[in-house]
């Protein structure tokens, strides 16, 4: 069999001992122990490969505005209303730059899939949405982008946003989201997200319930018209941090009507830790969803950046891997099978929220692969490993080299970068 390129010696998550992946047309073709063919090969070392890291949640269109921003209080009425005043000075070029810078650093953390919230309402217009296109465009060499609408100011009460909303769903966005607790009603909100999605066949990812309250939830109203329309395995729900606030039993209650109504959860560890619980003077509550526990009871979820360096997250490497460790230390994570879970939720289970069809390491799939600077998926997650090497469909996109201590000779003697 012929291949036009093998990655050898990897260590996959499924098996123990290293292997060769090859490829052809970007796509794999087979997994060997030793594939005996002269096609060209890249030399894993006996490393962890696993397939791009997946980001379901980010707001590309609103990073890097921290110099623009006025961030005193650190809540999420603050954020809101600093990014809403930041946006009257967006321009397509000036979101493009900005998205731009985001993304590459998100492709060299090893991230091949990505969803992006682009606002879209009657200030911004779609501004922000025609760069977006641009640059999933420009990047489609190295990252497949999908671009999810959505009003983050409201939607029945901000005449023009649902008209807006509906012409960037004409114009190709992907996936259309909501924001219901920025509305006057909610659960309207929540019926025209829906009536505008089954018009164009879409997917739904709504930010939802985002305080410690849990007196009252969006939650319940989005799995019941996720149950009404037939739109199972379609709808997302992020940061969700109220189910942070009950105790096991109403938990496990959730748990089991989002499983039954198909409805999957992204968790946003850095922003929820970051916003969450500023009223308390001690005993802060972290207010990150347990998603770990949902997906015990069969809800599907992920690990995503949402925001990078504005003012509801004044920080973000893009790193999917440093997000899983975030979340571990959170949810007080240690055994390894539990890490390895955590690395499934920037991978396999992101990729089944976003309905990847074609993820993953085996014959047929994409080649979409990164190599980790380490030998197991627990270790990934503890030791916040980099990717060493970055395949998309096939093609190198991202390398860089082990980082290794350079050695005096002999001892206090100095040695020259040339001569090391």
């Amino acid at each position: 069999m012929n291949f036009d390129h093998i990655l050898r010696n990897a260590r996959i998550m499924s098996d123990s001992e290293p292997c060769d992946i090859g490829w052809r047309d970007g796509r794999i073709a087979a997994i060997e122990r030793k594939l005996i063919c002269d096609a060209p090969s890249t030399d894993a070392g006996g490393r962890l490969a696993v397939p791009g890291f997946v980001d379901t949640h980010v707001h590309l269109d609103k990073s890097c505005i921290l110099g623009r921003c006025n961030c005193r209080e650190g809540t999420l009425t603050e954020a809101i209303a600093e990014t809403a005043a930041a946006k009257k000075t967006f321009t397509e070029d000036d979101v493009y730059a900005r998205a731009k810078r985001t993304l590459e650093k998100a492709i060299l953390q090893g991230t091949t899939h990505m969803r992006t919230h682009v606002e879209v309402d009657p200030r911004i217009g779609l501004t922000s949405f025609r760069a977006i296109k641009r640059l999933k465009a420009d990047y489609a060499f190295a990252i497949d982008l999908q671009i999810c609408v959505f009003p983050q100011e409201g939607l029945l009460n901000d005449p023009g946003a649902e008209e807006l909303l509906v012409e960037a769903c004409g114009q190709g966005a992907d996936v259309i989201g909501g924001c219901p607790y920025t509305d006057s009603d909610p659960d309207g909100q929540i019926a025209r997200i829906f009536a505008v999605a089954k018009r164009f066949d879409i997917d739904i990812d709504f930010h939802l319930d985002f305080d410690l309250d849990p007196s009252a939830m969006s939650l319940h109203e989005v799995c019941r018209q996720t149950q009404a329309h037939g739109w199972g395995g379609r709808v997302a729900i992020g940061h969700v941090t109220k189910l942070s606030a009950l105790g096991a039993a109403q938990l496990n209650e959730i748990a089991d009507l989002l499983a039954r109504s198909g409805v999957a959860l992204t968790a946003l560890p850095a922003t929820d830790l970051f916003l969450m619980g500023r009223e308390h003077e001690h005993s802060v509550p972290r207010g990150v969803t347990p998603v770990h526990r949902l997906i015990e009871r069969g809800v599907n979820g992920s690990l995503a950046t949402n925001n990078v360096l504005n003012p509801f997250t004044p920080f973000g490497d893009c790193s999917l891997i440093r997000m899983a460790n975030l979340y571990a230390n959170v949810a007080q994570i240690g055994r390894p099978i539990d890490m390895e879970l955590c690395l499934s939720l920037v991978t396999e289970r992101p990729a089944t929220l976003m309905n990847l069809r074609d993820y993953g390491i085996a014959i047929g799939k994409a080649a979409d692969l990164v190599v980790l600077d380490c030998e197991e998926g627990a270790s990934a997650v503890a030791e916040i490993v980099q990717p060493l090497m970055v395949f998309k469909r096939g093609r190198m996109t991202v390398k860089r080299d082990a980082a290794r201590l350079l050695r005096p000779e002999l001892a206090g003697v100095a040695v020259s970068p040339e001569a090391a």
